[in-house]
């Protein structure tokens, strides 16, 4: 694969997880109720969904960072498609079927990117070899 394109990729799919998480940090109080309600008649007991949605804008920020930076690139990525994993889960569970092709968009493109990562020579982590 070449390099330039496997740059623009991780570049593209990082903003998106920077933007996810920079917008959701300042709003997090309303961004947790938010999530709380709407897991409210769901599987998942509210002690496990509040301090995930937390925890979420601050892993999507910096799962972005990273990505955008190509540092600890391969780390981010399995940790961000684990995150996907979740949300997936966490959407299914709630029948919030018009999120779900979003996340599994992004859930794809962390995959293909594992699968490229030799191709990740534009980055940080090139860098620092």
């Amino acid at each position: 694969m070449n390099a330039t394109v496997y740059f623009l990729l991780r570049l593209a799919i990082g903003a998106s997880m920077f933007g996810h998480g920079l917008v959701r940090i300042p709003k997090l109080q309303a961004f947790s109720s938010w999530m709380a309600e709407s897991f409210e008649k769901s599987l998942l007991p509210k002690t496990v969904v509040v301090p995930f949605s937390y925890a979420l804008p601050i892993a999507e920020l910096f799962i972005g960072l990273l990505l955008i930076a190509g540092l600890f690139t391969k780390t981010a990525l399995v940790v961000a498609a684990i995150v996907m994993v979740i949300l997936v889960f966490g959407t299914a569970l709630i029948e919030n079927w018009e999120a779900l092709p979003s996340q599994l968009i992004h859930a794809a493109f962390f995959a293909f990117l594992l699968q490229f990562i030799v191709a990740n020579t534009i980055s940080l982590d090139s860098l620092i070899k």
